[in-house]
């Protein structure tokens, strides 16, 4: 890129960039047009708003949230090159206010010759609130066209006026489609790519590259070029590109995962509902997945003993037990055995019957106190054990449960009747649900005798 400040600078033209020839190959293949794009079909598909919008030449400003190495920086040079926009790029990581307004001064210059100017800044959500504030006059007057590319959910990394005023396009990790898609073009290309030299890339070395990027093109496109450039030649003078110098070119794939992120929530989110969906295999991957990441086994275990009362509950009450040991063992015993205990009590919550039923109870307590009068407390449930306590009439008419039969006697611990829990026949909590309903039945009968006796003639 063309020096920026030196004299306020001109920024690069229609988003092109000068490459030493030694650049990477992933950015040596940058596309140079929407056709040669590939990925997010969702948003650049024909028809779709994105393409629209660019093809007009009516893109506002946007943000582009996504994963590293699916197109961020590639499709807004497209822009730049799509709509003839002056190209400046600025990084959050780097830059602060004052190469904003550096930036913007070139722009009102290229505004003052007629031309437009797109300003890219690459981690934008690294910008703390002063730095994105100064984005705001400037984006809203339309005096550079702000595209903001962010591996964080804009709607929590980013302020939420600057999101309000641009339009949030969000990127998926490329397919293994798409990836076998970009090495083919690699290996031909001879102006930009590796089509210079003899290479023979097997369809299988070509998979295995494309499955272990994880959707990240320049992890794939810069392992291709590994292969290509450290293998030696053949008898034949070919440079063939088996599975196994694929497999040595990328070695072991890295897990994108952040540990304070959409990767932390979403991953843990996938892990609870597997767990509620009573599906072992995909609990035991997303753990896997944690594990690999070095997620905290705290954050693991606080979540198994949250599972084991909100969605077992009482159709198996030995979940909640089982899950507090489980956190005890895992602080006891420590990586890597610690997985197995993390396995174990994954396993048993996935597979265990589930009811949610006391937990939706509370919540339809809590509810009617939000919207109701708290009720008062009857008084013959009320503390009658110090003095003067009986002088109010407290505890007077109590009937003592372990007095009767059964332990259980028909009596009103709550006015108005209301009723919150109601069992599920699953697991062992069809046992509880028979007790429930006996106990209910009883009270209904009972009330039904004490209204029938306090008509007149009946005493």
């Amino acid at each position: 890129m063309e020096d920026l400040f030196g004299d306020l600078g001109h920024g690069e033209p229609d988003g092109e960039v000068a490459l030493p020839a030694d650049a990477p190959l992933a950015a040596r293949m940058r596309p140079r047009s929407l056709d040669e794009y590939v990925g997010q079909s969702h948003i650049l598909g024909e028809g779709k708003l994105l393409r629209r919008a660019i093809e007009a030449d009516r893109l506002s400003s946007v943000i582009f949230y996504g994963p590293p190495g699916t197109g961020k920086t590639s499709l807004a040079r497209v822009i730049a090159r799509s709509t003839r926009s002056r190209f400046i790029e600025l990084s959050g990581v780097e830059g602060g206010v004052a190469d904003i307004r550096k930036a913007i001064t070139t722009a009102t210059i290229e505004a003052r010759r007629g031309g437009r100017t797109l300003l890219f800044i690459d981690e934008i959500h690294r910008f703390n609130k002063a730095q994105q504030d100064a984005l705001l006059p400037d984006v809203e007057r339309g005096t550079v066209r702000l595209i903001g590319a962010t591996t964080q959910n804009p709607f929590f990394s980013i302020n939420s006026p600057l999101v309000s005023r641009s339009q949030i396009f969000q990127l998926e990790s490329l397919t293994i489609q798409d990836l076998v898609l970009l090495q083919q073009r690699a290996v031909a290309d001879a102006e930009r790519g590796l089509g210079g030299l003899p290479i023979d890339l097997e369809e299988a070395a070509a998979l295995h590259l494309a499955t272990v990027s994880d959707g990240d093109a320049r992890k794939c496109l810069n392992a291709l070029e590994i292969a290509a450039r450290t293998t030696p030649y053949d008898a034949g003078g070919r440079i063939r590109i088996t599975l196994e110098v694929a497999a040595e070119s990328i070695q072991k794939k890295a897990v994108v995962y952040d540990g304070t992120g959409d990767d932390h929530y979403d991953t843990i989110s996938a892990f609870i509902k597997s767990l509620r969906g009573s599906d072992p295999d995909a609990a035991l991957y997303w753990l896997a997945k944690m594990l690999h990441a070095g997620e905290e086994l705290r954050f693991i275990t606080r979540r198994l003993v949250i599972f084991a009362s909100e969605d077992v509950g009482l159709a198996d009450p030995l979940a909640l037990p089982l899950a507090i040991s489980a956190q005890q063992a895992v602080e006891f015993v420590g990586l890597p055995e610690a997985r197995i205990t993390l396995a174990h009590a994954t396993v048993y919550l996935a597979t265990a019957p589930k009811s949610n039923s006391a937990y939706a109870a509370l919540g339809k307590a809590q509810e009617d106190l939000a919207k109701g009068r708290t009720l008062a407390v009857p008084a013959h449930l009320r503390d009658s054990h110090y003095q003067g306590a009986k002088e109010f009439g407290h505890g007077k008419g109590y009937q003592y449960a372990h007095d009767y039969e059964g332990g259980y006697v028909p009596q009103s611990y709550l006015p108005e009747g209301r009723v919150y829990y109601t069992p599920l026949r699953i697991g062992a909590e069809t046992r509880i649900a028979d007790r429930v309903e006996a106990w209910r039945a009883q009270s209904v009968e009972s009330q039904a005798q004490q209204e029938l006796l306090s008509k007149p003639g009946k005493r």
